[in-house]
Order: structure tokens, then C-alpha cells, then sequence
């Protein structure tokens, strides 16, 4: 029972375990997000880990989502008026910035189930409307999105492979990608042309360095 009662109840877990502040790179935005990396990353391995279910990405503002987010906000035509999906969502920061710049509709698509309500918490935080979705939707193209938005996605050898072809066929069906990442090891510049580069504050805890240099780029 405990465990269902767990699994049932994220909301509650999350604002336990967080708390509103503003983003770094994006202060116009506020999260719930954590104050202290280790604490809560050892209480979902202990309290959640055992369901199999995966890390907080959801409680951090990551270095690739918040240069996304800056660039949104400071260039809203990217956006304004047209349908985004923003994958690997996480906290939803993305997808918020993309709403405060006027966006018709966003999806914000997370496998975490956590993300998801958290997504939704952050919705409310900021007074926009988002559509959370829990779904795996690589190799889909079956929601009417007119621009992806990316970040942090380019970590793992595989993941970054598959996403790729998955972007290039919305890139295909007419859609605009914005990629938002702070040199992770399997970016594929090779495809992707600059759009702006930023020095994002972020924990040290999660990256190698207080200040990231993160760009945001654009699928040619």
C-alpha cells in the first residue's frame, strides 16, 4: 500500500521537497525546484528507487533548457502564435517559456510521471495553460507541432541517435527545432546550426562547472 500510496500521491512529494524560486538564466520564470541536489537525488533512490522509476530531473532548471528558455523569451517570434512540442520536458521550464512568449499550445512530453505532475505544478506557478503528456512519442508525428524544442536530450550514444532521426522527420514534415545543450558529448553540430550562446548559472552538483557555456541551435 505504501508504495501505491507513493506512486499516487507526486504532487505531494514534490512540493515537499521543493519550493517556488525563480530560474536563473530566466527570472521572469518561477519552479518547484530543489534547493540541494544530493538530499533529494538519495531520497528517490531510496524511497522511489526500489518502483524502478528514474532520477528527479524534474526539480533542476538544466543548463541546456534554460538557454532554450532565455532564447524563447527574448526571441518570441520563434513561437508566437504556433503549436510546440517540447520534449524530454523535465520541469516544463521550456515549455512555459514558450507559452509566456505566445505560443497557441504546448506539449510538454515526459516519460518521468513525476515530470508530468510537476509540469503541471509549474503550469499553475506561471499562470499559463500546458498539456502534459507521459507518452513515448519518438517516431511519432502525430500531434499538429510547428516547432520542437529541446534540451539536455544529447547525453546518451543511443537516445541521441534515435532522437536525431526523430527530429530530422519532423524537420521533414515542416516543423522548426530549437535544440537548447552545454556541449554534451553526443550533440550532433555537424547538423545543427548556432543560433546564440550564453554563460547559464547552474548547480555544481549537477554539472562540472557553476557557469555553463550553453548554446541554442537550430536543425539545418
Amino acid at each position: 500500500m505504501a508504495r501505491e500510496g507513493t506512486i499516487r500521491d507526486r504532487r505531494s512529494f514534490i512540493t515537499a521537497n521543493t519550493r517556488p524560486l525563480p530560474v536563473p538564466h530566466a527570472p521572469e520564470i518561477s519552479l518547484h525546484l530543489a534547493d540541494e541536489v544530493t538530499p533529494l537525488w538519495l531520497k528517490t533512490e531510496e524511497e522511489l528507487g526500489a518502483m524502478g522509476l528514474p532520477p528527479p530531473f524534474w526539480a533542476f532548471a538544466w543548463a541546456g533548457g534554460q538557454a532554450l528558455a532565455r532564447y524563447i523569451l527574448d526571441h518570441p517570434d520563434h513561437v508566437a502564435g504556433r503549436r510546440v512540442l517540447d520534449f524530454a520536458s523535465g520541469s516544463g521550464l521550456v515549455a512555459v517559456a514558450a507559452m509566456k512568449a505566445g505560443a497557441a499550445q504546448a506539449l510538454a512530453v515526459d516519460i518521468d510521471e513525476f515530470a508530468v505532475e510537476a509540469i503541471k505544478l509549474n503550469a499553475e506557478l506561471n499562470g499559463v495553460a500546458i498539456e502534459p503528456c507521459g507518452e513515448n512519442v519518438l517516431g511519432r508525428y502525430d500531434w499538429p507541432a510547428e516547432i520542437i524544442l529541446a534540451g539536455d536530450i544529447f547525453y546518451d550514444r543511443e537516445i541521441s541517435a534515435e532522437v536525431l532521426a526523430w527530429l530530422r522527420g519532423w524537420r521533414e514534415r515542416g516543423a522548426a527545432i530549437l535544440v537548447g545543450d552545454p556541449g554534451r558529448t553526443y550533440l550532433p553540430k555537424d547538423e545543427l546550426s548556432l543560433l546564440a550562446t550564453y554563460q547559464v548559472p547552474v548547480s555544481r552538483d549537477l554539472e562540472d562547472l557553476e557557469i555553463k557555456k550553453t548554446s541554442v541551435w537550430t536543425l539545418k
